[in-house]
Parts: C-alpha cells; structure tokens; sequence
C-alpha cells in the first residue's frame, strides 16, 4: 500500500495526538486521531484516561456533519468490543465516514483485527501500516503486555563519568544536575509503574512519585523485597497518594497484616528462585496481568546486576555527570566480565540528549529492538 504525501502528513499528527495522552492513559494504549475532509482538518482528539472516551469519539464529536465522507487517521486500530466505553468502529460506521487509515492493528485479543474487519464489511476503504515501527514505539508497554505477557522494562542510571553512583560511604545525593532530575519526574510520569529493591528503600527512603508537575495518576510503586524486611515508617508506605505493592517470597500473615491498615499498600507473594530470590521469570507475567505494561526501574548495583543477568531490560536510560567519583565509590553495574561484548554487543543507541551538564543516553537492547520493528502490520 503507498501512501500519498497528505496520508504521512495528517498520520504524523495522530501520533503527535497521541503523544499527549502519555502521563494518564495507562493500562490502555496511546492513540490519536485526526478527521479530515479533503486537505482540512475537521476533527481531532487523543485518549487521556481509561474509561473515558477514545480518540475517536473526540475527533468525530468536534468534527460533527464533516465526519460524513471523510476519511480518519487513527493510529490504533479502532476498538470493535463494548468495554468502559462502546466500540469506535462503530462510531465511525455511523458517523459514515469514508476511509480509515491506520498505523497499526491492535494486538489485544479483543479487537485483533475485528475492528479492521467491521469498517471494511460497512464498505469503508482501510489502508493500514502507515508509520507502524512509530506506532508501536508509542506504545512499547501495552504492547508488550499483549504481545510478550511482559512489561516493557527500562532501567535508569544516574552515575559519574566512571559510572559510579554513590560514594564508598553510601553518599548518593545530587550525581545529576536538576535539569536531569527533572527529566526522571518525566519519565515517571509516563510509567505505569516504578520498581525498586528493598535496599534502596532502606538506604534511601525514596518516595518514588512524580512531584515536580501534576499529573492525572500517580504511577505504582513495585518493591522487590523478599523477607519482607520492609516497615511502615519508611515514605512508600506513609505517603498515600501513590499505590504500593510490595513483593515478596514469603507468605508470613503476622508480617503482612502490618500492612492491613493501609488502603493503598497491598502485599503480594509470588516463588522465590534457587537462590532464595524473587523468581523475576515468575513475576512479570504477574505483572502484565494486573496491566502493568511500563516498569521504570530506580535501584542499585545488586537488582540493576540481576536484571541485566535474567536479560529483562528492554531499555536502559543513563544519566552521565562530569564526575569522578574514584575506585571505592559504589558501581552502577556489578557483573562479570563479558569478552564476547566486545564483538557482539547487545545494546543499540537510540538517542543522546544534553540535560544541563549531564548527558542522557537511551539505549535498546537488541532483541528488544527487533521486536518493537518486527511485528510489521500484517493489514492492507
């Protein structure tokens, strides 16, 4: 299918649309449309929150009698279930629009298609693909709890120059400049949740939420701990405006109804591994299930180590100051070396960015990569 200059045009705004929905629509996907009548916008919308209504259902109601004949960018495919709201398929059967175009189809069970298929047998013309790698980028975490029965997990470091994150005594504060700090508030923002290990609550007492700018949701907050060594001064506990889950390895009723109290903590078991561990194999699946699609990652060298060994970060974020911290400042990254890197490395640079005085730098690993690229659109 080739698309004219107007169809990448109008489609990359349904993107930019859908962008803006990035801080509040988790569980469900990011998704943009615009309405247009010949080369005029008529309509458009994004998706803000779950159970409010589509992208869509805010094009087609700003657009009004110009919806009739017109065609629709939308880069999701329309929904063809009665979920919290009803299916935009329909709504763009009634409203008797003229063409769709979309980016890429919907890979959740629900629609898979069947959305593509209703507008087509309602005689309207569906050209589908257009910017798909783009599309699936917006959505890496929904996707991936669809697609891999996953989070998408991405791993951020703030450490000096010699990727040091803290001094030997345990100092940490401030490696990063503000303009970086702020960017991780960003980042929290777009996630569905942060996770972290208990050693960090117990070094650090972290909030672990977004404070900086306000936000429709606060994200979750996911702590590793498998004694369940965790108590309820610490501030992921105190602090009731974001949702705590603590996951641990033993099912001890005394230890969990300390936590009884406290509406918005809940306390979760899952199979600790050989080594007495947290299964991470185990838990993601349990994660996905509960619609978690976005997992940032803030801790330290030892859960950093185990998530790189079990090969579960898709992307790693790091934040470089212009320090030298020394050889006895605690490493950002403790494992064994790995001469075959050298040759066949597992990590791809995506993007460089200048904070201030820091450099921001994303990173995909390769597997990651080529499963966001690989799932081309299989609709035309």
């Amino acid at each position: 299918m080739s698309f004219s200059e107007l169809d990448t045009k109008f489609m990359q705004t349904a993107l930019e649309l859908a962008w803006q929905g990035r801080f509040s629509t988790s569980p469900n996907p990011r998704v943009g449309c615009l309405i247009t009548y010949g080369e005029q916008i008529v309509g458009q919308g994004f998706h803000v929150c779950a159970g409010k209504p589509h992208a869509e259902i805010h094009a087609l109601r700003q657009a009004g009698n110009w919806a009739k004949a017109a065609t629709a960018y939308v880069t999701l495919e329309p929904c063809s279930h009665t979920g919290r709201t009803g299916p935009c398929a329909q709504a763009l059967i009634d409203a008797q629009i003229k063409r769709v175009v979309v980016a890429m189809s919907d890979p959740n069970p629900l629609v898979k298609g069947n959305g593509l298929n209703m507008l087509r047998k309602a005689g309207i013309q569906v050209d589908s693909g257009l910017f798909t790698q783009q599309a699936r980028e917006l959505n890496s975490g929904f996707l991936s709890r669809q697609e891999r029965h996953k989070p998408y997990i991405r791993l951020k470091i703030a450490a000096s120059l010699d990727s040091k994150t803290a001094l030997s005594n345990g100092l940490s504060q401030w490696i990063t400049g503000e303009e970086a700090r702020n960017d991780v508030q960003t980042l929290r923002a777009e996630s569905c949740a942060i996770l972290t290990g208990i050693n960090t609550i117990l070094a650090d007492d972290p909030l672990l939420n977004v404070r900086r700018f306000s936000t429709l949701r606060q994200p979750l907050r996911i702590i590793l701990d498998s004694h369940l060594r965790l108590t309820p001064e610490y501030q992921v506990i105190q602090d009731t405006n974001s949702p705590t889950l603590v996951i641990t390895t033993i099912d001890d009723s005394a230890k969990k109804a300390i936590f009884a109290s406290y509406s918005h903590v809940s306390v979760l078991t899952v199979p600790a591994n050989q080594r007495g561990q947290i299964n991470l194999q185990e838990l993601w699946p349990i994660l996905a299930q509960r619609d978690i699609g976005s997992v940032l990652v803030e801790a330290g060298s030892i859960l950093n180590s185990a998530l790189l060994t079990a090969n579960a970060v898709d992307e790693i974020i790091y934040y470089q100051a212009p320090k030298i911290l020394g050889a006895t400042a605690r490493n950002a990254i403790e494992l064994a070396e790995n001469p075959q890197a050298l040759t066949e490395p597992e990590w791809q640079t995506v993007d460089v960015k200048i904070f201030g005085q820091d450099c921001r730098w994303l990173l995909r690993h390769r597997e990651s990569a080529e499963w966001l690229a690989g799932k081309a659109d299989s609709e035309s």
